[in-house]
């Protein structure tokens, strides 16, 4: 599930840094572009963005696993 977190993070990251201008004044036009003007650009935008916050509840579910099944506790055998 992370990987796919990961994954799709990845992919959409790249095709919205294609389009993306890295300077003040001109970064709002370039995600109004992308968001208007660009075939299914609002849809690759949403995606990356709800992507990240997926992402991040899986690290924390990852997280509270370890904690509840005591992973970092001694004494820490290998699987």
């Amino acid at each position: 599930m992370g990987g796919v977190a990961l994954a799709i993070q990845i992919v959409t990251g790249l095709f919205l840094a294609f389009r993306f201008v890295a300077t003040t004044n001109l970064s709002f036009d370039a995600v109004e572009q992308i968001m208007r003007e660009v075939s299914s650009g609002d849809l690759i935008r949403y995606v990356h963005m709800i992507g990240a916050s997926m992402f991040f509840v899986v690290i924390y579910l990852h997280i509270v696993r370890g904690l509840y099944y005591g992973s970092g506790q001694k004494p820490r055998e290998s699987v």
